[in-house]
């Protein structure tokens, strides 16, 4: 495994069918010595607060759908967005991704950002497709205004050995261009850690 640097940077993307797909670059500036910026996005999906007592994963349970706990909203380019203290939105890169099978990625914000409270951190498996998906959590005491089309992220990405077909398998995120809420009720191991627990309180 080794890190892309800006001397691979440049030939690994949009450079024919087998390269990385950044789309669109706006501007070569966005490829740096190890990692590429990518824009903000303009759709959202925020956190609200519901009657629901918690966020429940057990669909035998106190269940209810993931996306009622947020609320959707768009912005134009260029608009602000702000993002409150302990607030939770879902967002995605204004850029659409494709890796392919021999490159991950890594996401993370940038210093600017982070230095503003904003943290989010995520992993592309090769042979992602997809606008990245952002989830930005504001760990600031002020509220932060995020500008649409602004460099937020970078994504560094990583060269391996292994030739991977990340869509060979069912995919939660596979190929979305638009923010999703979580799907971890989805796991195979919810419900069967579930139905232990009930059987546990029966016995």
């Amino acid at each position: 495994m080794s890190i892309v640097t800006h001397k691979n940077l440049s030939g690994a993307i949009n450079k024919g069918i087998d390269s990385v797909l950044i789309d669109p670059l706006l501007d070569e500036s966005q490829i740096g010595n190890i990692s590429v910026d990518l824009r903000l996005g303009y759709d959202f999906l925020v956190s609200i607060k519901t009657r629901s007592s918690y966020i429940s994963l057990d669909k035998h349970g106190n269940y209810r759908s993931t996306t009622s706990y947020f609320q959707n909203t768009r912005r134009d380019v260029g608009d602000g967005f702000l993002v409150y203290p302990g607030q939770l939105v879902l967002t995605t890169s204004l850029e659409y991704v494709k890796l392919p099978g021999n490159i991950y990625a890594e996401i993370i914000t940038r210093s600017s950002y982070n230095r503003l409270g904003i943290r989010l951190s995520t992993t592309l498996q090769p042979g992602f497709r997809g606008c990245v998906p952002i989830e930005i959590a504001n760990d600031s005491n002020n509220p932060v205004e995020l500008i649409i089309g602004s460099r937020l992220i970078q994504m560094k990405l990583y060269s391996i050995d292994e030739d991977l077909d990340y869509g060979s398998s069912s995919r939660k995120y596979y190929g979305d261009t638009s923010p999703n809420s979580s799907r971890a009720s989805e796991d195979y191991e919810i419900a069967l850690l579930a139905s232990m627990s009930k059987k546990s309180k029966i016995l």
